[in-house]
């Protein structure tokens, strides 16, 4: 697969980056050798091959794996927005941080 230098800029904007000419190509360069590594996998037969990997927990805590999800009061909302330098109960309000120029 070839990544086109638009892409790497278009990628870049979006995420907010600004690099410079060389890195344009650096990156380029990576993104390319990575998704054509992805292209190798994707052609593999894996339908036959288990899993090797354990996600659930297993053992003395396997339970704790299969609970129901329940909804908690947390309990430290108050105390938490008290220590707040604008609250506005239930959330904190914040500056924004992230200033883009059109």
């Amino acid at each position: 697969m070839k990544i086109t230098r638009e892409a790497v800029l278009h990628v870049a904007d979006l995420a907010h980056l600004e690099l410079k000419e060389g890195e344009v190509e650096t990156y380029r360069q990576h993104l390319d050798e990575i998704l054509t590594y992805v292209e190798k996998l994707n052609a593999l037969d894996t339908s036959g091959v288990e899993p090797m990997a354990q996600v659930v927990a297993v053992g003395a805590d396997s339970a704790a794996a299969w609970r129901e999800d329940e909804v908690h009061d947390a309990a430290v909302t108050a105390e938490a927005l008290a220590a707040a330098p604008d609250p506005a109960p239930p959330f904190f309000r914040v500056p924004k941080v992230i200033e883009r120029e059109p």
